[in-house]
């Protein structure tokens, strides 16, 4: 079989089936930047016919990965429809400098275990090798940013550390204030003790990662978490209500215990001391080396005293004795109410 003669046919020439497509994308890439493509497409336009675009900036000290990538090709695809309809966009590069991923990269960079070690360093030392860690991977930013065919503009970026953008964020935080839309909340907020700062849920994602070993999924690794048993000393009895827990620091505004009228409770000796305490069967095994005998109970309604002397007085105005199915159903309805009336208020504000 003879292939027809396409220049004295006048069609176009056949494609090969034999494509390079990473080639074929490195010669587009380097014809965009021998006819300066995106600076033209910029430069060439009426800064009157402008699109804004506003782009989230990756974290300057952490290198591009996957998660990057599906994120930068959206990044690109927005702009450049609004740069094919004739309108002037203008793309900057930004760099994040604040938060978690910098300080932490500056504290192994200097050997600092705790806050406490930052203080004693000094803040302004620490800052300052915070700044010099803000550009330690634009290369390899502007490579695979480049490779991925995306158009910004690396020379004229911006670092969230200029003063210029801090001010720019907190005139956006004056003008929300000014209209009232800015109000004082509670919420439960994850925070490292090594690194004395609260932690954004994407922050907490990214803790230890391993493959599970049950599941064979990969996420957070598994640890042991420190517990602690707590004595709650009763008041009509020479004895104590055991309670084991891994979050110790709820201790001093905890006002309840929780005990569930269908178990049957035990009584025990412990060795050491002598002293009675109440356990739920279920912990018994734990603790059995250090208890002499044991009795079976019923369920439990009985006061007892707080651990730590804080909100004595909220205790005593609210110390019933009821089971804990109820007092969980009543504390989930009081919050529901709680949580609407927050939700109405601030909705007032925003409407008018």
């Amino acid at each position: 079989m003879t292939a027809p003669d396409v220049a004295s046919s006048g069609r176009m020439e056949p494609v090969s089936p034999d494509v390079n497509f990473p080639a074929l994308e490195e010669r587009i890439l380097e014809h965009w930047d021998e006819v300066r493509a995106f600076e033209r497409s910029v430069a060439e336009r009426d800064e009157k016919d402008s699109f804004t675009f506003y782009d989230g900036p990756p974290f300057a000290t952490g290198l591009p990965h996957y998660g990057h990538l599906v994120a930068s090709i959206l990044k690109d695809i927005v702009p450049r429809y609004w740069s094919m309809q004739g309108r002037r966009v203008e793309r900057r590069w930004g760099w994040d400098c604040h938060g978690l991923p910098v300080e932490n990269e500056a504290q192994k960079e200097l050997g600092l275990a705790s806050v406490r070690e930052v203080d004693e360093l000094g803040v302004e030392k620490f800052n300052e090798t915070c700044r010099g860690l803000v550009l330690r991977y634009t290369n390899e930013w502007q490579k695979t940013i480049r490779r991925l065919g995306r158009w910004v503009d690396f020379d004229s970026g911006y670092k969230t550390m200029d003063t210029d953008f801090m001010e720019s964020v907190w005139w956006v935080f004056k003008s929300l204030w000014d209209r009232g839309l800015i109000y004082e909340g509670y919420r439960v907020q994850p925070v490292s003790p090594a690194l004395g700062t609260p932690l954004s849920n994407f922050e907490v994602a990214q803790g230890p990662q391993e493959r599970d070993p049950e599941t064979k999924k990969d996420g957070h690794k598994r640890v042991q978490d420190p517990s602690l048993t707590v004595r709650f000393a009763l008041e009509d009895e020479e004895a104590y209500l055991w309670a084991w827990t891994t979050t110790p620091w709820t201790l001093p505004s905890n006002l309840a215990l929780a005990v569930n009228p269908k178990v049957e409770y035990l009584k025990v000796r412990v060795v050491e001391t002598g002293e009675l305490a109440y356990v739920e069967p279920g912990r018994l095994a734990d603790y059995q080396a250090r208890i002499v005998d044991e009795t079976g109970i019923g369920s439990l309604k009985v006061g007892f005293n707080k651990v730590f002397g804080y909100y004595i007085e909220v205790s005593k105005a609210n110390d019933t004795k009821v089971p804990a199915g109820f007092v969980r159903k009543q504390t989930l309805k009081n919050a529901e109410r709680y949580i609407t009336d927050e939700l109405k208020t601030f909705e007032d504000k925003v409407l008018t």
